[in-house]
């Protein structure tokens, strides 16, 4: 197969035209995004350029306090966008959700680090930032998925929960149902993307190891382990979100607190 066919500066600046073109179709429709998308057109390369200039410093590093730094930088980037997208203002949801988004990802880097890919070092940045990268970005979205639905049903059922309560029912029994339901909205979008994956398109992952020049049977292996990471992943962050949430809303007397 062909290496992979590097981009200068002129074949970015070209495809900066991509989104030009859209600025003036959206002039154009007077659909009011112009600003939007100028806006996000400037956060995406200077994001992209400056976390590349990181991982390629980390990676010259090759040190695996380096390796860990990044990742909990990440982490905790990742974290407060979580508890950012949970309109209701609790307490100490944030270290809950970086706790439990930590959690999923560490047995998740470890299972597949140890037992399946198996580097020469446990740290590898390689395999390490990326599967992490991925990890987190999916945890991040399926916490503050099932933590909104969750926080959204509790304050909307209250005299159903307190009515159970009063009937000698515990607070896990008062509010499992609605837990569920906030676990399998958080899995909606895993389940989905498993259920669709290679049939409508090709996934992110199987895309960029195919430009790189790796073989499709390959990229797909990869592409297989990493749907199941996720989805261990993203089942374990919301089983953790979602438990801890629910400890906030009563007190020590098993009373709902709104």
């Amino acid at each position: 197969m062909q290496d992979l066919i590097k981009l200068d500066v002129l074949d970015l600046a070209i495809a900066v035209g991509l989104m030009a073109i859209a600025i003036g179709l959206s002039a154009w429709e007077k659909i009011g995004l112009e600003l939007n998308l100028a806006l996000a057109t400037g956060r995406t390369i200077l994001q992209l350029l400056v976390l590349g200039y990181i991982l390629d410093f980390i990676f010259a590093l090759d040190n695996a306090w380096a390796v860990l730094a990044i990742l909990l930088i990440m982490l905790t980037i990742t974290a407060i966008v979580a508890r950012n997208r949970i309109s209701q203002k609790i307490p100490h949801v944030l270290p809950l959700v970086w706790g439990a988004i930590l959690v999923s990802t560490a047995l998740t880097l470890l299972y597949t680090n140890f037992l399946i890919i198996q580097p020469d070092r446990w740290y590898e940045p390689q395999y390490v930032i990326p599967l992490a990268g991925i990890i987190l970005g999916n945890a991040m979205n399926t916490a503050a998925i099932a933590g909104e639905r969750l926080v959204s049903t509790i304050n909307a059922f209250t005299v159903e929960i307190e009515t159970h309560l009063s009937l000698g029912a515990t607070p896990q029994q008062a509010i499992r149902q609605y837990r569920k339901e906030a676990i399998r909205a958080g899995l909606i979008p895993t389940l989905n993307q498993m259920i669709l994956i290679g049939m409508v398109a090709l996934p992110g992952i199987t895309t960029g190891q195919l430009l790189a020049g790796v073989k499709p049977l390959d990229a797909v292996s990869y592409e297989i382990l990493i749907m199941f990471m996720l989805t261990f992943a993203n089942l374990l962050t919301t089983l953790l979100v979602t438990k801890g949430l629910c400890r906030q809303f009563f007190n020590s007397a098993a009373q709902l607190v709104r």
